[in-house]
């Protein structure tokens, strides 16, 4: 008779090893590349070697983050190799172990590292991203900040900007720096504040900012004059790249972050389908994670004589990237057509389980 604590235990210690295994491999690698790619902007301002390597150390939590549901699909299957190249594998089924019960042990083995992975990309990842971004900002450029409550901060020549909130993405025409609830304070070379300029946003396409319901005030000795226009063009040397560092990428955000972005820009009527899909991406990610490993776990007792640890991880890598191009797509799909995006998010949950559940009926 199988001892199942003692059996649990032998395939968590080879299952886990290898996924941090495969985890501190993938992390190491994203890293050191990023880093080799930042050596190009040493020397931009502030930005030395110290900088560079600071910054790669602060996502190192957002790139573990992403990271994990590759790692956790490979070292799964590498685990579960180990095991079989022992014989220790084929022992359990041998001794009436289903593949089922296997696959549950190793769902286990997972779920509290899910659930360790799942916190940290809600609380270190998203604010070492952060920190790191303001860090890249700072020290590449002394004219734009961040204030914890007031949102950004530049400066353009004798020209003060504040917007609440900015988004940036990539449109057919290039990309697209859009800042919600502007602010422009423009200033006299001494100090005299002569307008205001109050805008729902603004937007940089194809090398010129647009400003969208403006109201702008004038001040000319003891008179103010308001004025209200739909559109005005406006003329500023700010930098749209240099804001890019500074606006944080929804995907980074935590999920209450996210929510809040989310009610911020509904308030205002403003466009909020990019941070809906980071919010239900995240909201979904710990069953993705482990509905991922349990689907793809199959393919390691299909190759139990037939293949080695090449032969498994070339099996990991393909159905994490089928699983990954079906989820964009259905979700993309989802938000073209106006499905809600929850829903989007678990249709291929859904098929996992679908396909998971045809398996292990034919296994059994």
């Amino acid at each position: 008779m199988i001892r199942l604590k003692k059996v649990d235990r032998l395939i968590a210690i080879s299952v886990l090893s290898a996924v941090l295994m495969t985890w501190v491999l993938l992390v190491g690698l994203d890293a050191f590349f990023t880093f080799v790619g930042n050596l190009g902007d040493i020397g931009k301002g502030n930005y030395g070697l110290t900088s560079a390597v600071i910054q790669v150390l602060l996502t190192v939590p957002r790139r573990a983050y992403e990271s994990f549901i590759h790692a956790a699909l490979i070292g799964s299957l590498l685990g579960l190799g180990t095991l079989a190249a022992t014989g220790e594998l084929t022992a359990l089924r041998a001794a009436g172990m289903s593949k089922l019960r296997i696959c549950a042990s190793v769902a286990t083995a997972l779920g509290a590292m899910i659930l360790f992975v799942a916190l940290m990309g809600e609380t270190a990842a998203p604010a070492g991203d952060q920190r790191a971004q303001q860090l890249e900002m700072q020290a590449k450029s002394n004219d734009i900040s961040i204030a914890k409550g007031s949102g950004l901060w530049a400066r353009d020549g004798e020209t003060f900007i504040n917007a609440k909130q900015g988004t940036t993405r990539q449109t057919p025409e290039g990309r697209l720096v859009q800042l919600s609830d502007v602010r422009v304070f423009d200033f006299a070379p001494g100090g005299l504040l002569r307008s205001i300029a109050i805008a729902k946003r603004a937007e940089h396409r194809q090398g010129a900012w647009t400003m969208h319901d403006v109201r702008r005030t004038v001040f000319e000795g003891t008179s103010a004059k308001s004025t209200e226009e739909k559109t005005a063009q406006w003329s500023s040397g700010l930098d749209p790249r240099m804001l890019a560092l500074s606006i944080v990428h929804p995907e980074y955000l935590s999920t209450r972050d996210l929510s809040r972005s989310i009610n911020y820009l509904k308030r205002n009527n403003q466009e909020a389908q990019t941070f809906e899909i980071a919010y239900w991406a995240r909201v979904f990610w710990p069953l993705n994670v482990l509905l991922l490993v349990l689907c793809a776990l199959p393919f390691a007792f299909g190759t139990l004589r037939t293949g080695g640890l090449g032969k498994r991880i070339f099996i990991g890598i393909v159905v994490a990237m089928i699983w990954y191009f079906m989820q964009r797509a259905l979700v993309n799909l989802g938000a073209v057509y106006g499905i809600n995006l929850a829903v989007a998010n678990l249709i291929p949950a859904l098929v996992l389980v679908a396909g998971a559940t045809l398996y292990f009926r034919r296994a059994t």
